[in-house]
């Protein structure tokens, strides 16, 4: 079975396309299963010594680009025996400007060939204000804590100023993708982010290709459900990142320039760290130690509350073995790259964007102008916020209150 994802971008498509691998791989198909994410920006074929076959994966080494036709691209998703999981995003045609009789005969292929499923969002204040903070960023997406520590540390010190003509530019770009993927294609699923994001891996055990197969949820893949393995996967860069008066001190831990004493690196340290600081600073660890790490620094400092820290020191060594099989099925050739992170929240966006209620106002001027979207107060995205908080930080407080009943019994 071939997946596509049709997406915008900021709806979840990534996240989509990379767990959806993990589980098809898990379940038993005929064929293998390889993530291409976007097909529009370059393939290449190569000899995967893993399954002694030619297949498909990304450029390495090189940037990726627009350096193959449409009609190339076909050829090369035709000439191997693999099944792909991939997105197309709106924004990669625009820019590459092909002949519309070469991007008929694409979306033709793909309609044959794939299960073509939509991302959507029905909150587009949200979406929009995840495009402005993109653009400032500048990273679609980060996949450790150590990336997003460095990536957005700027961005939660300084804030952000929105200008009302970048936020209307993402709301048209929306508007134009949906009429993009009514126009073109043939769609089996539509993935809403405000309504599927929270139980993630029921919508993908709920597609029809993918119903019936059994003991396949992440907890049977890898002894730890999703939403406590997912919960880990966000905490640790918020630890750091959350409260803006911290953040220069918290900024620079893990990349090299944090002030840890000997005495504090001999309380904390594993025993597969480095001896000391010094040497940790030097050495290009793998993944999995430089996630230890952080966490560890984290419960050093004033950022991590009792339920945090019980929660990560039970649940971090499963999250780490999980981490490490999915870091194989990286370097396997089967995923581009790992599960990214959670980037902000709508609370964490309101904390960011200081000209936040400016926005609402905007934002709902452009609904009532375009007639399309829904329109927010104040009171409606505080409520949305709450709700969101509620459900990221469910397995952190279900946690607590097991461990409470069971002091009580």
């Amino acid at each position: 079975m071939n997946v596509l994802i049709l997406t915008p971008d900021r709806v979840g498509s990534t996240l989509l396309q990379r767990l959806l691998t993990v589980y098809m791989l898990h379940s038993g198909f005929n064929k293998p299963v390889i993530n291409l994410h976007e097909l529009t920006n370059g393939l290449v074929k190569y000899h995967n010594a893993v399954l002694n076959q030619e297949v498909l994966g990304k450029p390495i080494g090189t940037d990726w680009g627009y350096f193959q036709s449409l009609n190339e691209i076909i050829d090369m998703l035709s000439s191997v025996d693999h099944y792909k999981t991939s997105r197309l995003a709106h924004y990669h045609l625009i820019r590459r400007n092909d002949k519309l009789d070469d991007q008929l005969k694409f979306y033709e292929y793909l309609n044959n060939n794939f299960y073509i499923i939509s991302c959507r969002r029905k909150n587009l204040f949200e979406h929009g204000l995840s495009w402005i903070i993109r653009m400032h960023s500048k990273k679609l997406n980060v996949y450790s804590p150590k990336e997003k520590i460095h990536d957005f540390q700027h961005i939660y010190k300084n804030g952000i100023t929105v200008n009302q003509e970048g936020l209307e530019k993402y709301l048209g770009d929306y508007v134009k993708y949906i009429n993009w993927s009514d126009t073109y294609f043939n769609i089996q699923s539509y993935f809403d982010y405000d309504t599927h994001m929270s139980n993630i891996e029921k919508y993908i055990l709920d597609l029809d290709f993918m119903s019936g197969v059994a003991n396949n949820k992440w907890e049977d893949m890898f002894g730890q459900d999703f939403s406590t393995w997912n919960a880990c996967h966000r905490l640790l860069p918020n630890l750091f990142l959350r409260d803006n008066s911290t953040i220069e001190n918290a900024k620079t831990l893990a990349i090299s320039t944090h002030d840890i004493t000997n005495q504090t690196w001999s309380q904390i340290r594993g025993k597969d760290w480095p001896e000391t600081y010094a040497d940790y600073t030097r050495q290009q660890l793998p993944e999995s130690i430089q996630q230890e790490i952080v966490s560890r620094l984290a419960m050093q400092t004033a950022l991590v509350t009792n339920d945090e820290y019980n929660f990560l020191s039970d649940n971090l060594p499963a999250y780490k073995n999980t981490i490490s099989h999915l870091e194989k099925l990286k370097d396997n050739g089967f995923m581009v790259t790992s599960i990214p992170l959670k980037l902000q929240s709508l609370n964490e966006k309101k904390q960011v964007i200081k000209n936040f209620n400016e926005c609402i106002n905007w934002y709902n001027e452009w609904v009532n102008k375009n007639n399309f979207g829904e329109r927010y107060s104040q009171a409606d995205l505080e409520a949305l916020a709450q709700l969101e908080e509620s459900k990221l930080t469910a397995p952190i407080q279900q946690m607590s209150y097991t461990n409470s009943k069971m002091l009580d019994n």
